[in-house]
């Protein structure tokens, strides 16, 4: 087993150089979670908050949120309880809840002021993860080892404990004397990841353990950090954005390798409906064929018309017809409008309504239906402002990322 010191040693590698004033800890009560939280606060570099998110599907989870803040308070460290109650009942539960998790803890940092938030995520995770996409026939990425370092909502989360072992941190728990909550969903065969957990265990006798499928999944982890720098690379070479549009050269594109093509589209369709995940592949080749036949396709809330000499994706009009957001906050998860806005000023598409209101449109040079899906800033029923049809040049609109700054962040 990894003695106490080594563990303490991994966090001083990872945070010692420049400690961070404040780490957030996500804890849920399971032994990973606790482990965190207590090595964390034996290496006593850096103070420390910790909240439990509540996610309300089981009865036992508001005594489990309620024993993390009474090892908090001994402890001394702040906690609070996230409590989730959007979830209508419909959809993958636990897709839903693992997104909730992941908001209701990017505001709680973002209140706290948290450097970062941890999470306990071990080789074990890495390992059930596999099989699980494994049996879903992913590819590079979706074997890869899972980041030990991303963004999600605006918030950094760290994984620093994904090449420790479970058993590892509950040793150092029994050690500790600490005792922590088994979820008994975790032995719900219903579920993927415990059936996953269960073929590991007769894996084992083949020598398919869970270092070894940790060590495969973080190779595959660097090769595609190699095949992100490459697609980086053509994009930098065969791309432009124009107006919230991706636009590729149609000819370097054909003579690019099909996987550094699909990477590609697949990053600019990510980038124009700023989505969390890519299409499905096979809805992605439909629209690579008809990039070849130079037809226009429609797919993940985007437009891609092919022609001759480049490749245009945009935002489609019907994805956002209906989205409305305040001058001040990101309408359609990207664009940031500043002008002089008015008490019950509104964002939304531009729309047939908004042409109408502009004789000249055709002067911005743009698209008509790249314009129709384009930010305006509107009055109750009265256009105030177009910026991308160069209408009241008192506001200007722009993208929060670029395109190709967000290819190096997926």
């Amino acid at each position: 087993m990894v003695s106490t010191a080594v563990l303490i040693d991994k966090l001083d590698q990872l945070y010692g150089w420049e400690p961070p004033a404040l780490i957030g800890v996500a804890v849920s009560g399971g032994s990973d979670s606790l482990a965190l939280l207590h090595l964390l606060n034996d290496w006593g570099r850096a103070k420390i908050v910790a909240a439990t998110v509540d996610h309300g599907l089981r009865k036992e989870a508001a005594e489990e949120a309620a024993y993390v803040g009474r090892i908090c308070a001994a402890l001394n460290i702040p906690h609070d309880t996230l409590r989730w109650t959007a979830w209508n009942g419909s959809g993958n539960v636990q897709d839903e809840a693992r997104r909730a998790r992941y908001g209701l803890l990017a505001r709680w940092g973002k209140k706290r002021g948290v450097d970062f938030v941890t999470l306990g995520h071990t080789r074990d995770d890495v390992a059930e993860t596999f099989l699980m996409r494994l049996a879903r026939k992913s590819g590079v990425d979706g074997l890869a080892a899972m980041a030990a370092r991303a963004d999600k909502n605006g918030m950094r989360f760290d994984r620093p404990l994904l090449d420790v072992s479970r058993a590892d941190l509950r040793h150092y728990l029994h050690e500790t004397g600490v005792a922590w909550v088994d979820d008994p969903s975790n032995d719900n065969d219903a579920f993927d990841r415990v059936k996953a957990r269960q073929l590991l265990e007769h894996l084992g006798e083949m020598g398919i353990t869970s270092d070894v499928l940790g060590s495969v999944a973080a190779k595959l982890r660097a090769e595609r950090s190699a095949l992100g720098q490459a697609v980086y690379e053509l994009a930098d070479r065969i791309t432009h954005e124009e107006a919230g549009d991706v636009i590729i050269d149609a000819k370097r594109f054909s003579i690019a390798h099909p996987e550094l093509q699909r990477r590609l589209l697949n990053g600019a369709l990510q980038w124009v409906a700023s989505a969390d995940y890519t299409p499905r592949h096979d809805a992605l080749m439909e629209v690579a064929q008809a990039i070849d036949m130079r037809q226009t396709k429609t797919l993940h809330g985007c437009l891609i018309t092919a022609g001759a000499a480049d490749i245009r994706i945009g935002r489609e009009f019907n994805a956002v017809w209906d989205a409305t957001a305040q001058p001040s906050a990101l309408w359609d998860g990207r664009w940031q409008l500043a002008g002089p806005a008015e008490l019950g000023d509104e964002v939304r598409a531009l729309g047939e309504e908004g042409l109408g209101q502009l004789p000249d449109w055709r002067a911005a040079g743009l698209p008509r239906r790249s314009l129709m899906a384009s930010p305006s800033v509107w009055r109750a029923d009265r256009l105030i402002a177009a910026p991308l049809a160069s209408f009241n040049a008192a506001w200007s609109a722009k993208c929060a990322t670029s395109y190709i700054s967000s290819l190096l962040t997926h």
